[in-house]
């Protein structure tokens, strides 16, 4: 017979086998459960590198130039130029970030790398060249010049004791003040080109000179009348391009396969009739 004194030493024995046995199957639990948090991390790893997370890109615009851009009823930009870098997008698996930046501050952005891509109906012009890179034109434009229906205005030249609306930095500014000459009191910039036209709504100017898109949009959509709009057959067309930082060639050459790509798949075509009522010829 077993006195207690025994029966309680096999006792605290057995306890310190099992606690031995406890430990060690936790060790090796926790030696798994890490092992396949590694496994885990490394094949997260794998897929980031071979592309399972997609691009994010920031895409920056002027949103008051409709149709190509304005900001829509949640303040996002919408309108034909996000169409257009959306489905190029789509064609390389890009996720983007588009936010209304304003027309100077947007090609500050760019210039400083806070912004990847400004798309806004950016004309190609040797100057702006010189300081960013830009994809292959999507776009053909021509200036405009917009009067009340009774002005005796044919060409450009007709503009020059008038008193002319802009919009500030773009090309329809420059073409102007080559007519009125740099500094006249007659030429009136703004910052956008609605308000521009807003000017001329309210007979503070005789005409506004800007894009053609834009000034056709307002004449459909203003419910303003009485006023047209006049093409100078003289004046050098323009093309638009999706401006980079200068020397960006991995992304412009991107945007360029995009850009082909919707061409040659007929989604460009469908997003420029759904815009201005036909094909682009």
């Amino acid at each position: 017979m077993r006195t207690q004194k025994t029966m309680k030493a096999l006792f605290s024995a057995l306890m310190l086998v099992l606690l031995a046995v406890i430990v060690a199957a936790c060790g090796g639990g926790g030696d798994k459960g890490a092992s396949q948090q590694a496994s885990g991390q490394a094949e997260q790893g794998k897929e980031a590198s071979s592309g399972g997370e997609k691009k994010v890109l920031k895409v920056g615009t002027d949103a008051a130039y409709p149709p190509f851009e304005k900001q829509g009823p949640d303040s996002k930009p919408v309108g034909f130029d996000m169409d257009i870098i959306k489905a190029i997008a789509e064609v390389n698996g890009w996720e983007l970030q588009i936010e209304h930046a304003g027309w100077d501050p947007l090609f500050e952005d760019i210039d400083k790398g806070k912004r990847d891509i400004g798309i806004s109906a950016i004309t190609i012009n040797d100057e702006r060249k010189q300081k960013y890179d830009f994809s292959d034109p999507y776009f053909d434009a021509f200036q405009l010049i917009m009067v009340p229906e009774s002005a005796n205005v044919t060409k450009i030249e007709d503009i020059k004791d008038m008193r002319v609306a802009v919009q500030s930095g773009t090309t329809g500014a420059d073409l102007a003040e080559k007519v009125l000459g740099k500094g006249n009191p007659k030429l009136k910039g703004f910052d956008d080109t609605p308000s521009a036209v807003e000017e001329l709504y309210a007979k503070r100017v005789d005409a506004v000179v800007a894009d053609n898109a834009v000034l056709n949009d307002f004449l459909k959509t203003s419910g303003k009348e009485g006023y047209k709009v006049v093409k100078d057959p003289n004046v050098v067309p323009e093309q638009y391009g999706i401006m980079v930082k200068k020397g960006n060639k991995e992304l412009l050459d991107e945007i360029n396969k995009g850009l082909k790509t919707i061409k040659e798949n007929g989604k460009y075509d469908e997003i420029y009739k759904q815009y201005f009522g036909e094909e682009k010829k």
